[in-house]
């Protein structure tokens, strides 16, 4: 390999790695896009799933994460399709509703967008 990777911009560590378009660090675990050297410059740039995939009103998204859900006998399992989906400003930034759940808010953290 005759390039070399820049060192992650969170923790200084120079054992970053590349995983399909993005960079990752092992050490403290943050991704990002190469040449965006600017944390701000990435959060600016909208909502983002759990891989990095840009979201946008309307698109299918799936969970990925086995959910608890506050008054609801059974959790949100992982692999449960979210249609039409909005995004919101706040900390649970998608507003959607969920076949057997209803209406709710979820962090993009915990989604992964189905590519259509």
């Amino acid at each position: 390999m005759t390039d070399t990777l820049p060192p992650c911009p969170e923790c200084a560590s120079s054992f970053t790695y590349q995983v399909d378009a993005l960079l990752t660090c092992p050490e403290c675990g943050h991704e990002w896009a190469p040449g965006s050297d600017d944390p701000s410059e990435e959060a600016g740039s909208g909502i983002r799933d759990s891989v990095g995939n840009l979201l946008q009103d309307g698109d299918t998204v799936t969970v990925i994460k086995s959910l608890k859900v506050k008054g609801a006998s059974a959790p949100l399992k992982v692999g449960t399709k979210v249609r039409g989906i909005r995004l919101v400003a706040g900390d649970h930034d998608i507003d959607c509703t969920i076949p057997g759940f209803g209406k709710m808010g979820l962090k993009s953290q915990f989604v992964k967008k189905v590519q259509d």
